[in-house]
């Protein structure tokens, strides 16, 4: 065993004087430079010090061609995680080859009609909603376009749990949907109402009207956000247009402060990512 030991420590000076026989006494330009830095690279590796990973950096494709336009991002944080790209990478190829195929049958028919061909669109942005030592929320926003009087908008969210290594979800993190649900649904409802009420420039009166009713919460897009960056204090409710109002009204933003009870729905092996009240 101590010969061992020996031999691990030999590799230090070694390294050294490798080093200093790979590193010349001037610098006479940019292949030196680069020369400096493949060796320091090698001599981290012999003697087990890795060179700091250079930061991710936010991830956006643009295409535009006779039939669709096309774009897909999402910022440095789902980029600096390896299984977040790929299932990025999926989804940016497969919904981009759906929408341009669905574009070109379009076209195809309304060239046999005779009528004009309006292209389509299909651009997805994804956004931090919460990053946190525990928790990476990202939320995104689709719009899409398929040549009719106006395009849709539509509305996902993905959890990171940094602690496991894994995606999950909110409805994961419940002790159940109907405790959950019992705990947002008022609060919810009368948010909602509070925000009908300022784009409407009146109060809300309910009734069996689908826009004055309230809707089902745990029907929309759950967001865990983070005011702080240190915990989540609330969830967000995304509601999609037509589903709390007419179209013109678009989408509405709830977002749910997190309570006692709110946190008393969520798993234990949860809750010491979410705020205390």
């Amino acid at each position: 065993m101590r010969a061992g030991v020996i031999g691990v420590r030999g590799l230090v000076p070694a390294a050294a004087l490798l080093a200093a026989a790979c590193t010349p006494s001037q610098d006479n330009g940019g292949g030196d430079a680069a020369a400096n830095a493949a060796a320091s690279r090698y001599v981290g590796k012999m003697v087990g010090v890795e060179a700091p990973t250079p930061p991710a950096k936010p991830f956006a494709e643009k295409d535009k061609n006779p039939f669709l336009e096309f774009s897909y991002a999402y910022p440095a944080q789902a980029a600096a995680v390896p299984v977040l790209v790929e299932k990025f990478a999926k989804d940016r190829a497969a919904s981009k080859a759906d929408a341009l195929s669905m574009a070109k049958e379009d076209s195809a028919a309304a060239k046999e009609l005779g009528f004009p061909f309006r292209p389509h669109s299909l651009e997805t942005q994804w956004r931090v909603a919460a990053d946190t030592p525990r928790f990476l929320a990202l939320q995104s926003e689709t719009y899409v376009y398929t040549g009719g009087a106006h395009g849709m908008t539509g509305f996902e969210a993905l959890l990171w749990d940094k602690a496991r290594k894994r995606e999950t979800s909110v409805k994961a993190m419940m002790t159940s949907p109907a405790a959950f649900a019992a705990v947002i649904q008022e609060p919810f409802c009368a948010a909602l109402d509070k925000q009908r009420a300022e784009k409407r420039g009146a109060p809300v009166v309910r009734g069996d009207d689908e826009f004055t009713k309230c809707i089902d919460p745990m029907e929309q897009v759950l967001v865990p956000t983070s005011k702080d960056g240190k915990l989540i204090d609330s969830m967000t409710v995304i509601v999609g247009p037509y589903s709390a109002g007419p179209y013109a009204e678009g989408s509405y933003d709830v977002p749910l402060p997190v309570d006692a009870a709110m946190r008393k729905a969520i798993k234990t092996e949860y809750q010491d990512g979410f705020v205390a009240r």
